[in-house]
């Protein structure tokens, strides 16, 4: 692997990272905006509206923008239509709020994870506490979910009992969705029936750190270990190249006009001011020994 080189630099905290439309477009955590990036490092804030904040984005086969606002705005799923307006998408209110992570699969399904709980308030708890007990064991811990939003609109619960959901991503035939936990450090796979549901839980790989994720078409995924470093891991937990980095990777995605670009947004966590202080988010990139694959990046 070559040495990743800076595209973007400057940045709050990058995340939600998808190949769209022929750019890799961003949620730029902290200043509350999106931005698609050119592979020559031509930026444009695409999306900016006060009092929004998107914290993950992907898009409807029919080229609508969907957004889940930040955490303050909890439970609630956007849609950007032609003419820029936003609408809600759905009625979500039978499903639990703290919506984190989303992706759409080839036939219009949308699945979005969360917690119920304030990741930033347990977090300074826990820190508080000595980090003696490993996260998901603590008794404050609130269990995420997926949940499943058909192209009719009806909300239903598919999975339980996540160990803080992050990035997910469904494989080119449909037919497996991977979910990062967090806590557990584990990616986490899902058998998808013909609608939508999910069973046949198990663990995909485990001893890592993931965060936002993303497939190529030999079916390895990208993800973190919890360190400065992205790792291309096979089913089974083999790791297969690595990547080096100065600061902690919150999310990856593969692009470029051949799909062999690896795209990963960095950061220096600053536990006590997230959202404030340097500015120290990157978009990074590095060729990749595969293109992309699968859901998000269609």
């Amino acid at each position: 692997m070559t040495a990743p080189r800076i595209l973007m630099d400057g940045l709050g905290i990058g995340e939600s990272p998808r190949w769209h439309d022929g750019r890799l477009w961003f949620c730029n955590w902290g200043d509350d905006e999106v931005i698609a990036l050119s592979p020559d490092g031509r930026a444009e804030v695409v999306f900016s509206e006060p009092g929004v904040g998107a914290h993950s984005i992907d898009w409807l086969p029919d080229g609508r923008m969907l957004i889940v606002p930040k955490h303050t705005d909890r439970g609630r799923l956007l849609r950007r239509e032609a003419d820029g307006s936003l609408v809600p998408h759905a009625d979500l209110s039978g499903l639990p709020s703290g919506f984190n992570e989303i992706v759409v699969d080839g036939r219009g399904n949308v699945y979005v994870n969360g917690a119920d709980f304030d990741f930033l308030a347990f977090l300074e708890k826990a820190m508080a506490d000595g980090m003696d007990t490993p996260l998901h064991e603590r008794p404050d811990f609130v269990p995420g979910y997926i949940a499943l939003i058909t192209p009719d609109g009806r909300a239903r619960q598919v999975a339980g009992d996540i160990a803080f959901p992050n990035g997910m991503v469904v494989s080119p035939d449909g037919r497996t969705l991977i979910i990062a936990e967090s806590f557990t450090g584990t990616l986490t796979a899902f058998d998808v029936a013909s609608d939508g549901s999910l069973s046949n839980r198990r663990t995909w790989a485990a001893g890592l750190g993931p965060d936002g994720i993303c497939m190529d078409a030999e079916g390895a995924v990208w993800t973190s270990t919890g360190g400065n470093e992205v790792v291309r891991v096979r089913e089974g937990g083999e790791v297969l190249e690595r990547v080096e980095l100065d600061r902690g990777p919150f999310a990856c995605m593969l692009g470029g006009p051949d799909g062999r670009t690896l795209y990963v947004v960095a950061a220096e966590w600053n536990p006590s001011d997230p959202f404030g202080g340097p500015r120290t988010g990157q978009v990074l990139a590095v060729d990749a020994p595969a293109p992309r694959a699968g859901w998000p990046g269609h």
